[in-house]
């Protein structure tokens, strides 16, 4: 399909609630007029950020990921968001993305903010993930990767980069900044879904979930509220724009370690 209606949620998050936050978002989706074909909550949705010490752990068998493939189920629909999963004893910052069918991939955060002490609680990821979904090639990014340009580099293998994050107020102007850059140089679509309110640890979300065409432009902006906005996004834009600006063949080769 060339089109892909994407809902993405800009929710307030409670701090180390899951089960509180879980409930609250399915209430925002319920609130959701018109169908659509993709859900996006933010990064580590059902904690805050570093707010899961002291919970108890979760793994892919947990309540998060069968709460996600129920609310597929219900709306015929694909969602996607992060949570903090623990798997042979480590912790993953994982995007987790589950199809309407009940299908999973996920997304370990490759680039964790050792700035806040992501480093010290996470295990990073080292692969890069793509999927495929409604013709739609998907690339899977979370937070602190979108100052990695090089790990974000189109190779011809996505058509949409998804960024979830808990990204801070005080630094708003570069997210705005990089997820403007990431889809002029990728020549994509690019969703980047942030939270809103204040996590406990007191720092401020400005929430500013974006939605960039291929070519940069400003789709949607979201602005500082709690919101759910649905937007429809075109594949054959991304053929387009590639077809006109081919620039992407004289990109410089490399290999990322």
């Amino acid at each position: 399909m060339s089109k892909l209606k994407a809902l993405l949620v800009q929710a307030q998050l409670g701090w180390k609630e899951p089960a509180r936050n879980r409930e609250h978002l399915e209430s925002l989706l319920s609130g959701v007029k018109g169908d659509f074909d993709l859900a996006v909550f933010p990064e580590t949705f059902t904690t805050g950020f570093l707010g899961d010490a002291d919970l108890p752990e979760e793994d892919m068998n947990g309540p998060t990921l069968k709460w996600m493939k129920k609310l597929a189920a219900r709306y015929q629909c694909a969602l996607a968001g992060s949570a903090v999963i623990v798997e042979d004893g480590r912790r993953f910052n994982r995007l987790i993305f589950v199809g309407p069918g009940g299908e999973v991939n996920h997304y370990d955060k490759r680039h964790l903010f050792a700035y806040g002490g992501e480093n010290r609680r996470y295990t990073g990821g080292s692969q890069r993930v793509n999927l495929d979904f409604m013709g739609w090639r998907i690339n899977l990014q979370i937070c602190y990767d979108l100052r990695f340009p090089a790990w974000c580099r189109n190779r011809d293998d996505y058509d949409l980069m998804l960024l979830v994050a808990n990204w801070p107020s005080k630094r708003v102007h570069h997210w705005s900044l990089l997820l403007e850059a990431r889809a002029i140089e990728n020549q994509c679509w690019v969703i980047g879904v942030n939270r809103v309110g204040e996590d406990g640890n007191g720092v401020q979300y400005p929430g500013c979930s974006v939605v960039h065409d291929p070519m940069g432009v400003t789709v949607a902006q979201l602005g500082g509220e709690e919101v759910c906005r649905m937007i429809e996004m075109d594949l054959s834009l991304v053929e387009k724009v590639r077809s006109d600006f081919p620039f992407q063949a004289d990109a410089d080769r490399f290999t990322i370690q």
